[in-house]
């Protein structure tokens, strides 16, 4: 026998840090259900045949980029390569989709930052996404190292980290446990030693207030609501299955670990499900 906690379009899960540990609910139609008190418990999730645009509401065959119709996915700036590549920004040519959306996202100031993910990343974020950004990722500890003026400005000091230190998640080994703790401090410090004369560079072309170091900055530590990792990460998409059931093992970055496999709820935003919890336990 089950109960229904709720169905309808989901969004990416909110979060919040408490304490420095996180809480986890999930936008499912007008309500958000908490998903923290699930740990333990057989949940399933339903797959009810219809994907609805985040940011339009039509109906998709197909979602695209995390939620998006294919039409808002071509014409939408935040749906952009330079999203993803930040160095390509190309607002100051006049190309951008929607200047006055890059007024309010891009053209403002972003934070550099060293993360303990799936091991040490470097990684850009919007001040308003902290530490949002950091938990989404599975971060378990991050600092931001250098406040710069602009996306497209954060985008070049971080390829210039990158060909230091990884700038992407290996998501199965975040998933697999909590890392070592890291010394942040000393890998920023060792980070922006080795990229000393590419910053200035950046300075002499950006101006020199588009680049400021942050001194004596804290670190964030982030704990998760996880019973149980997995030895081996089986993932799953509603793409596949119509159904996603199994023990709520733990949740970290927009993942519920299942002792059946994971599934990226973000990756299917705008999906319309229904969410129960079995009584038998």
């Amino acid at each position: 026998m089950s109960i229904s906690l709720g169905e309808g379009g989901i969004r990416k899960m909110k979060t919040a840090l408490r304490d420095g540990s996180v809480d986890y609910a999930l936008p499912l139609g007008e309500d958000a259900v908490p998903l923290n008190d699930l740990l333990g418990q057989s949940i399933s999730l339903s797959f009810l045949g219809a994907i609805h645009c985040v940011h339009c509401g039509r109906k998709t065959k197909k979602s695209f980029n995390q939620g998006y119709c294919y039409p808002c996915f071509k014409r939408l700036a935040q749906c952009d390569s330079c999203i993803m590549s930040p160095q390509k920004c190309h607002y100051a040519a006049g190309t951008c989709r929607e200047p006055e959306w890059g007024d309010a996202n891009c053209m403002v100031d972003h934070f550099l930052y060293l993360a303990n993910t799936s091991g040490l990343k470097v990684g850009i974020t919007r001040g308003t996404q902290v530490p949002t950004r950091w938990i989404d990722q599975g971060a378990s500890q991050a600092m931001p190292v250098y406040r710069v003026a602009s996306r497209l400005d954060s985008g070049l000091v971080e390829v210039a980290f990158a060909a230091h230190v990884a700038d992407k998640t290996a998501w199965q080994r975040m998933l697999k446990g909590a890392n070592d703790p890291l010394d942040l401090s000393a890998e920023a410090a060792r980070l922006s030693e080795a990229c000393a004369s590419t910053i200035e560079e950046l300075r002499a072309e950006r101006g020199i207030d588009a680049i400021t170091a942050l001194e004596n900055d804290t670190v964030t530590s982030i704990e998760y609501p996880v019973l149980e990792y997995p030895t081996k990460v089986k993932s799953m998409t509603f793409d596949k299955m119509p159904e996603v059931a199994g023990t709520l093992l733990g949740i970290k970055g927009q993942y519920l670990i299942l002792d059946t496999g994971v599934i990226n709820m973000r990756r299917h935003a705008g999906y319309e499900l229904a969410l129960s919890q079995s009584t038998e336990n």
